[in-house]
């Protein structure tokens, strides 16, 4: 998810079923819509100086649109085997690869210009998956989890977690709990300072407010 100039972007995964679209927050639905190639999974996406990235999981591929209209420019090589999350920060994108470790790259050419290893207390924290920069902080979503990290990118120490278990339920949304996956999706929303939040095959998002 990224929320940019009062829009909500959202980029879809599974084979035949990925997408790239703008959604209206009022109706829930698509404002603007394409598909990527039936062959292609779609992940992490983040917008960087008008042009929208989006990661695939397993093609190593990143494509690359204008950010208004969806044209597509080129296709940059993914250098790791699997896309992740994807944010940036005020020079580098920064992506993941379901690992512990996060990837400061260069915008044009996609290589990678450093590594971060992130841990708690207790070593390595792994499968992080959705990314959003703010505020000089990187928050990921755990894959399987219910949790969302505040990570330091200058250290890649874990400096705060969020408990977001049961949180449909709090909001006094009714879902089928057969129908619903893991927590994954989370933008932060500037003209209020709070984070919307969403998880796969979820029926809402969710706004939250986090204090310090």
């Amino acid at each position: 998810l990224i929320w940019q100039n009062g829009k909500l972007y959202e980029g879809t995964g599974n084979i035949g079923k990925s997408k790239l679209r703008i959604i209206d927050l009022s109706s829930g639905k698509a404002e603007k819509e394409i598909n990527l190639p039936a062959d292609e999974f779609g992940e992490g996406i983040t917008i960087f100086h008008d042009t929208l990235y989006q990661l695939t999981y397993k093609n190593k591929k990143v494509f690359v649109y204008d950010a208004i209209n969806f044209k597509k420019i080129k296709e940059l090589p993914f250098p790791k085997n699997e896309g992740w999350g994807m944010t940036h920060d005020t020079t580098h994108i920064i992506a993941g690869d379901g690992t512990n470790q996060l990837y400061f790259i260069d915008p044009s050419t996609f290589k990678i210009i450093s590594t971060l290893h992130v841990s708690d207390n207790y070593g390595p924290s792994g499968n992080l998956n959705e990314l959003e920069y703010v505020h000089g902080f990187i928050y990921a979503n755990v894959w399987q989890e219910n949790t969302i990290l505040k990570i330091d990118p200058a250290s890649g120490n874990v400096v705060g977690k969020i408990d977001l278990t049961g949180i449909l339920d709090k909001a006094g949304i009714h879902y089928d709990k057969e129908k619903i996956d893991v927590l994954n999706g989370i933008a932060y929303l500037a003209n209020t300072g709070n984070f919307l939040i969403t998880g796969k095959k979820w029926p809402v998002y969710v706004e939250i407010s986090l204090e310090e």
